[in-house]
Parts: C-alpha cells; sequence; structure tokens
C-alpha cells in the first residue's frame, strides 16, 4: 500500500466520488489515471505530463483537519488508526487511490483524555464499519465481471 503524499495527490482524490460514509468518517475514491502534474514553469515547454500515481497500487491517504480535532495527538492517533485499518482491507480494496477524511468531531466531553484509550477503540470501530461498507461491493464486483 503506497501513502499519499502531496496536495495535488489528494485534491484529485477528493474530485472523484465518496464512496462510503459513517458518522464521523468519509471515504473517497479514485481512480489512478485520474491526474497528471505540470510540469514546472522553469522547465522545458515540451516536458511531458508527470503521472500523480507513479506504481498501479492501492494508494490510501488521511486527512485529520484542526477544525474536527483541536489536539495534535488527537489527530495523529486518529490518521494512525486509519493507516492500521486500512491495511487490515488493503486485499479487499481496489487498486485506485483512497482517502478517509474526519468530517465531524468526536465529543470532548465523551472522550475527555486527546489520546485515550477509548476514543481509539471508538475511531476503530468507526473506521471498521467505513470499510465494512465497501467491501462486499468490492468483492462482487469480481464475481459480476466474471458471469457476465
Amino acid at each position: 500500500m503506497q501513502r499519499l503524499k502531496t496536495r495535488s495527490q489528494f485534491q484529485a482524490v477528493l474530485a472523484g466520488s465518496t464512496v462510503a460514509r459513517t458518522a464521523h468518517f468519509a471515504l473517497h475514491c479514485a481512480a489512478l489515471d485520474t491526474g497528471v502534474v505540470k510540469p514546472p514553469a522553469s522547465s522545458l515547454q515540451n516536458a511531458p505530463l508527470m503521472a500523480l500515481f507513479g506504481v498501479q497500487d492501492v494508494w490510501m491517504g488521511a486527512m485529520v483537519p484542526k477544525r474536527w480535532a483541536k489536539r495534535a495527538v488527537t489527530r495523529n492517533a486518529i490518521k494512525r488508526q486509519i493507516y492500521n485499518v486500512s491495511t487490515e482491507y488493503e486485499s479487499a480494496m481496489t487498486v485506485a487511490a483512497h482517502v478517509v477524511r474526519l468530517r465531524s468531531g468526536f465529543d470532548r466531553k465523551q472522550f475527555i483524555s486527546a489520546s485515550s484509550e477509548l476514543l481509539k477503540d471508538a475511531v476503530r470501530l468507526e473506521l471498521q464499519q467505513l470499510f465494512a461498507k465497501i467491501v462486499p461491493r468490492l468483492s462482487a464486483a469480481p464475481a459480476q465481471r466474471v458471469a457476465a
């Protein structure tokens, strides 16, 4: 599994479709051939465009905005959970670019500590629900192609 690193990669995936949602998370997906990067202005005019995703693999990115997770400890804990859960579902995911985006905050009254086991368990459970929503679709898609 490859990780998204550049702003243009994240923008290309977010321009794609939202394939699953839960109360706190949204999963975006885009085909790997969706975008190209323009060469720097200082380079030659005839320079070829570079692909955003150089490798045909499952790409994963995590977006945890400060708006929804104020503390850096919380943001980092949520990102770690996103990457850990995504590796569990990697074999069932299609070769595409995916971004998991936090779309609402966790209640600070319920999760007082910035990085408690209770918060990590809640995040992990919800992420597993998020990926479980797309796994039946992914596993059914190849069977439909074979039957057709």
